[in-house]
């Protein structure tokens, strides 16, 4: 148990420059608060304590801002970071190494019983205010950007960005180059993408114009002066 705690912290200084000292993130991090009360909640549900896990995790919500539901499954340095407003689902399930901004919501869109909320692969960034619904996978280094509204799955080393989201391919992020990963400002942006390109052929089909325009004009200026065209011409 000491061993995982530690490894919690630890991640938290991994993922977090402005962690300085052991005692403030124990002290100071809700998202870590978070993750070590669901252990609790999620090791009494799988016990059948039901109503207590819920009450547990109603307590964690009051207490740190962050909604995880007793049910939901998450991995090994899962780091929540200015986690008020994060909602994750029963059915959700979260893989090892991944980072989660304020806001994000894990959310599902059935009443039905089972599966209804996202599976989150290994190594996934997600930003703030992202929404994840339904029961699609997320895969494995996959980043979505802040404010993306996902209802389609997304592929590994991908990144989704816009309402609804679009899924673009990135570069590979490799695990040790995590600062990149968050860099928001450079995820691609699949609307601008297409703007430039209707401009670039708009700008084309405009020279392709005044090429025709002035072919045009010369024929006609043929057609008005046929003598001085065949004088010309010898």
């Amino acid at each position: 148990m000491w061993s995982r705690i530690k490894e919690d912290i630890n991640t938290v200084f991994a993922k977090d420059p402005a962690a300085r000292t052991w005692w403030e993130v124990i002290t100071c991090y809700p998202g870590l608060h978070a993750i070590w009360m669901h252990r609790i909640a999620h090791a009494l549900w799988k016990r059948r304590f039901h109503w207590l896990a819920r009450f547990l995790s109603h307590i964690n919500r009051f207490l740190t801002g962050i909604e995880i539901h007793p049910g939901a499954t998450i991995g090994r340095r899962f780091f929540i970071d200015h986690g008020m407003g994060v909602v994750i689902g029963e059915t959700a399930e979260i893989g090892n190494d991944v980072l989660m901004y304020k806001g994000a919501v894990l959310g599902g869109t059935s009443l039905e019983k089972g599966k209804r909320h996202p599976t989150i692969r290994d190594g996934v960034v997600i930003g703030t205010n992202a929404v994840i619904l339904g029961p699609i996978t997320i895969g494995e280094n996959a980043r979505i950007g802040s404010g993306a509204v996902v209802i389609k799955s997304v592929n590994p080393d991908s990144t989704a960005v816009g309402v609804p989201a679009r899924e673009v391919r990135g570069p590979h992020v490799e695990r040790e180059r995590l600062s990149f990963q968050l860099q928001h400002a450079q995820l691609p942006d699949p609307l601008a993408e297409a703007y430039r390109q209707l401009e670039e052929r708009i700008a084309d089909l405009e020279t392709q114009m005044r090429t025709l325009g002035a072919m045009h004009s010369r024929a006609s200026e043929s057609e008005a002066h046929p003598q001085v065209v065949a004088d010309a011409g010898g």
